[in-house]
């Protein structure tokens, strides 16, 4: 059992979103799920490196609008009305900032999701990749690349250093083997329900925690919090 006195409070924690603070794989899922699309086989060209971040999104709507043409911005909202937070997600998360940790989503999900659970949980900062859409409100054929998915490290150092913050203080907590680059040099890094085997298998070889199962209070002692402590 690991004890909460084996690690120290963080000065910053770096969430991804899906998978993490949500209870859904991905929120780009969420929508293939929505108008009964497949992307699989381009999910393991992605992860290999074979496709970029922006091509990766271009197909995911090229598949969406081969079976509805327009989309409007309300039908992407409504299809994620039924994702919900991970069990214990928002007492972390509270927890967290009354003790005066800086907490951050960095997510490659979709932004008109991530931005909903971003105002949720009164995060301090966000980002995420998404959409463009056109003057009629209606999806463009390209997607918004603010972070690469296995880059997420840049943006966390970019983060540190704009709230004056050390990398020995963060820990980011992912599902993954894409979020071990959110590991920076100095920092820590927890991986939570991972999402396939081969995130297993990245987080064994990269000798992080690795915390099984759909509750986010599970990570509470490798946050240097109580494990017992009274959720609200």
């Amino acid at each position: 059992m690991t004890n909460s006195s084996e690690y120290p409070l963080p000065s910053c924690v770096v969430f991804d979103c899906d998978g993490v603070l949500v209870d859904a794989v991905s929120s780009w899922r969420t929508l293939h799920d929505h108008f009964g699309t497949e992307n699989s086989q381009n999910l393991q060209r992605f992860i290999r490196g074979e496709i970029t971040d922006v091509e990766f999104m271009r197909l995911d709507i090229r598949l969406w609008k081969e079976v509805q043409d327009p989309i409007y911005r309300d039908e992407l909202f409504r299809a994620y009305s039924g994702v919900k937070l991970m069990e214990g997600a928002r007492d972390v998360v509270d927890e967290l900032q009354q003790k005066g940790v800086f907490v951050a989503i960095v997510s490659a999900g979709v932004d008109l999701f991530v931005s909903s659970i971003a105002g949720m949980l009164k995060v301090d900062d966000w980002i995420a990749n998404g959409f463009e859409f056109n003057d009629d409100d209606t999806l463009s054929d390209e997607g918004v690349c603010r972070l690469h998915a296995t880059g997420k490290g840049a943006i966390i150092e970019r983060l540190l250093e704009m709230n004056d913050l050390d990398a020995s203080g963060c820990v980011s907590v992912g599902d993954s083997e894409m979020d071990l680059s959110m590991q920076v040099e100095g920092s820590r890094f927890i991986g939570f329900n991972p999402s396939r085997q081969s995130s297993t298998e990245a987080f064994e070889q990269a000798n992080v925690p690795i915390v099984l199962g759909r509750d986010l209070a599970a990570i509470r002692p490798y946050l240097g919090l109580n494990e017992s402590s009274e959720r609200n």
